[in-house]
């Protein structure tokens, strides 16, 4: 029988009926440290959030665990590893792990903080939006990274259009 995984860097934050769940592929070092998603002072997911209207303030990284308030949980690709994505070994990401959360929780939509992490969750290449093939019953949105270290990539617009189809007209 192989050994136990060791805790999370970062727990799930996951129940059943939420709107939206946000899938990194790890945490950085910086949210390892403090324990919180994104909270490098450098990375605008946060501050995303707030823009876009998903949350109705801007909340600090260490509020994290409030996000189901808002219909909104959190999950990454490798919850046993730390750093940048090209610094992580080969065999991080459980993409068997992710699929059996989206499945058990079942979101409306999960949303990818980038293209690397949806690749390694799908398994094919994908373009920034509303993708075409769902999970289950579960939408599934790819956004440009919010970290300091995509900045060249960054756009709000994405984020954006998630937050339209996040909140249906009416």
């Amino acid at each position: 029988m192989p050994p136990p995984l060791p805790e999370p860097i970062l727990p799930d934050v996951l129940r059943a009926g939420l709107a939206l769940v946000f899938c990194g592929t790890a945490a950085g070092r910086r949210s390892a440290a403090e324990g919180a998603y994104y909270a490098h002072p450098g990375n605008l997911f946060w501050r995303a959030l707030f823009e876009t209207g998903l949350t109705p303030r801007l909340l600090a990284a260490g509020e994290f665990m409030q996000l189901p308030d808002y219909g909104i949980g959190l999950t990454d690709l490798a919850k046993h590893h730390a750093g940048n994505d090209s610094e992580l070994p080969r065999d991080a990401f459980d993409r068997a792990a992710l699929l059996g959360k989206i499945g058990r929780y079942r979101p409306a939509i999960v949303a990818f903080t980038s293209k690397n992490a949806a690749r390694a969750a799908l398994g094919r290449q994908v373009d920034y939006g509303l993708q075409d093939q769902p999970i289950g019953t579960t939408r599934v949105f790819v956004l440009p990274s919010p970290s300091g270290q995509a900045r060249g990539h960054w756009r709000i617009e994405p984020w954006r259009q998630l937050a339209a189809i996040r909140r249906p007209p009416g």
